[in-house]
């Protein structure tokens, strides 16, 4: 993509991402992509606001270079220093050497750590301001929205808030950068809800309150680092980033997500039991086979429902090695406060059902109930499962 205006003289000079695999080396997007938001402030000072990841740093400088002469650029606002935003920073030092670099001052400790960058650096602080000439500028601290030293950057007269991660979503943009533009709505806010589990969710009590933060500014137009820029419902996204935030610690959508692993199919023959009683109960539920689905497709499940199911075999005395992948993923967002159960066979050892039993209570989760079977499901243990699952989906609506 061009250099697209968002309103006079202010231009969005992103990328997209469609070659990396693994966002954060963790996260599949491949057949999502994702963008790298910049902006560039034309004025009587010329100011950029974010950057993108190293890999793309050509495609970007020459976006850049269309609209101002490098050494014409007077400020660089590092609105938060990982990589993938950050990236292009020793280049763009190398290419803009008049350009001031404005940070918090984590993020100007941040340059000097990541790339020794140290000359022509200035910290700024919470609510500053900085004339650009006809426009300013102000600074606000969000800390730990992802990163310790994030900000935002609020462009006064236009109303217009860089919101950075905040607000971000997976998805290249496709031929529009606008949510007005867009027709598939449903698609970005899904991959919004995945990019929040995935990458926010772990500080939501931070996104609460950096949402509380600009309250107190009118936005006309909400630029983040990732996905679209949102100029006709800003506050659309703003509302569901803090519905997602408040599932951290209140009661979640009804529904369950049930995770299962099998190795010899005898766990997976008794789940179609426990499927039929949620089923029955009429409550909503997504089910995920942990061995070939990746924790980022399974989180924005566990987030948003209310109720969770476990269903795998005991592996060595442990648990099935796929499934403790999940929940040590769900353990290190943050996934608590659900009603929850566990079932799943062993041969010559049990000791899954520990295993969850451990999760459950650092993670506060209300066990409803617990089953181990040797070898398959008997009569007795089907009944026994069903009644679990129609707990945990009584508990759930």
């Amino acid at each position: 993509m061009r250099p697209i205006e968002i309103r006079p003289n202010i231009f969005w000079v992103g990328v997209n991402d469609r070659s990396t695999e693994l966002f954060e080396g963790l996260w599949p997007i491949l057949n999502q992509g994702v963008t790298y938001n910049a902006y560039l402030i034309k004025d009587e000072k010329n100011a950029l606001i974010d950057l993108s990841k190293e890999t793309f740093t050509d495609d970007f400088l020459e976006q850049l270079e269309s609209l101002v002469g490098l050494e014409n650029l007077d400020y660089v606002i590092t609105n938060h220093m990982e990589p993938d935003h950050s990236g292009a920073l020793l280049r763009l030092r190398e290419c803009a050497p008049n350009a001031k670099f404005l940070g918090m001052g984590k993020a100007v400790a941040m340059m000097k750590d990541f790339y020794n960058i140290v000359d022509n650096v200035e910290v700024v602080k919470h609510e500053q301001t900085l004339s650009l000439g006809k426009n300013t500028l102000k600074f606000i601290f969000t800390p730990l929205v992802h990163w310790p030293e994030t900000m935002m950057t609020y462009m006064v007269e236009e109303k217009i808030m860089f919101s950075c991660d905040a607000f971000g979503s997976y998805g290249c943009l496709d031929g529009f950068l606008f949510d007005d533009e867009a027709n598939n709505h449903g698609y970005f806010e899904r991959e919004a809800l995945r990019y929040y589990t995935n990458i926010v969710a772990a500080y939501s009590k931070n996104v609460l309150q950096a949402i509380d933060k600009i309250s107190a500014y009118p936005i006309d137009i909400l630029a983040p680092s990732h996905g679209m820029v949102w100029r006709k419902e800003p506050e659309r996204i703003i509302s569901l980033y803090k519905k997602w935030a408040t599932m951290a610690t209140e009661p979640a959508e009804p529904g369950v997500t049930v995770l299962y692993g099998s190795m010899y199919r005898n766990t997976e023959r008794a789940l179609d039991f426990a499927l039929q009683a949620i089923s029955e109960a009429g409550v909503p539920l997504e089910v995920f086979n942990v061995a070939v689905t990746d924790p980022s497709f399974i989180l924005p499940s566990l987030w948003t429902k209310r109720g969770l199911l476990v269903a795998a075999p005991t592996y060595e005395r442990a648990m099935f090695p796929p499934m403790v992948h999940a929940l040590d993923i769900a353990e290190i967002k943050g996934v608590r406060n659900k009603a929850a159960g566990y079932f799943g066979s062993y041969a010559w050892s049990g000791g899954a059902k520990a295993v969850f039993e451990e999760y459950a209570s650092k993670l506060n989760w209300d066990v409803v109930g617990t089953l181990e079977f040797i070898g398959s499901a008997k009569q007795q243990d089907v009944q026994q499962i069903q009644a679990l699952s129609r707990k945990i989906a009584e508990r759930s609506k």
